[in-house]
């Protein structure tokens, strides 16, 4: 059994969990998402189960280590954990999705004593190969509350049986167990070459609840590189001088820049 927690969501766009303890009471989380605690709390870091559960959680993209949080002292303790970019936290209660929940890798926050994490495989090459988030997701499994990141806003959607949504394999973020997950082509040559959106887009099939999220931590980074790129590139031709102004500029026209 997990321990019962009680949690609050603060924030918007940066939003971090503050959960409860009781005396006995702990939680889990990825190493490094601390944000404060108060006194009583004992910190003990450990693979959380020995050697294979460690390396199971750094194959799906976690730390081999995770931490926990127990409170000791009497009353009531608390301890709070920061998502580690823009974007919301997911709460999810496994005890009302049949004891298990599907994510994509490294999304994992924190949970309740008592959650585990393992490793789930997509069951179908085409997904694994094109999917975006490989052959290899994440399983939160235990009967207690969890908490997952996700980028940018969240969509959450009760799908139907047999009720479909193809969506960028990025932006998925967290569905049950019973809902099927396939990769289908853009479609069409063009599409694929000049759309921006990729090769493939994941086919969901209800039933079951998805969480979707506006802003994948790939496209952050994406735009991030691409921002350092042109910010060195202008840095080289300030120190470029008057002299290599004239070849500065023909370069970054035929370069496609787009300040000339």
């Amino acid at each position: 059994m997990a321990d019962e927690i009680d949690y609050k969501i603060i924030g918007d766009d940066m939003q971090l969990v503050e959960i409860e303890l009781d005396t006995a009471e702990s939680v889990r989380a990825e190493a490094g998402a601390m944000m404060y605690m108060g006194p009583g709390i004992r910190m003990e870091t450990s693979t959380g189960g020995g050697l294979l559960k460690g390396l199971k959680r750094a194959v799906t993209g976690e730390s081999f280590f995770i931490t926990s949080f127990v409170h000791e002292a009497d009353g009531k303790g608390y301890v709070a954990f920061g998502a580690p970019y823009p974007g919301k936290i997911i709460s999810l209660d496994l005890s009302k999705f049949g004891g298990s929940f599907l994510c994509q890798k490294d999304s994992f926050l924190c949970a309740a004593n008592g959650i585990d994490i393992e490793m789930a495989f997509t069951k179908k090459i085409g997904a694994g190969l094109f999917g975006g988030e490989g052959f290899i997701l994440q399983r939160l499994k235990g009967n207690g509350m969890a908490f997952v990141h996700a980028g940018g806003a969240i969509v959450e959607r009760d799908l139907a049986a047999g009720e479909t949504i193809r969506v960028d394999t990025g932006c998925l973020t967290a569905f049950e167990e019973t809902v099927g997950y396939d990769i289908t082509w853009a479609g069409g040559f063009k599409n694929a070459l000049f759309g921006g959106e990729g090769l493939v887009l994941a086919t969901l099939k209800g039933p079951g609840k998805i969480y979707l999220q506006s802003l994948p931590f790939s496209r952050l980074a994406d735009r991030i590189v691409a921002a350092s790129r042109y910010m060195t590139g202008s840095q080289r031709e300030e120190s470029s001088g008057v002299a290599g102004l004239g070849s500065s500029a023909l370069g970054s026209i035929l370069g496609g820049d787009r300040s000339f």
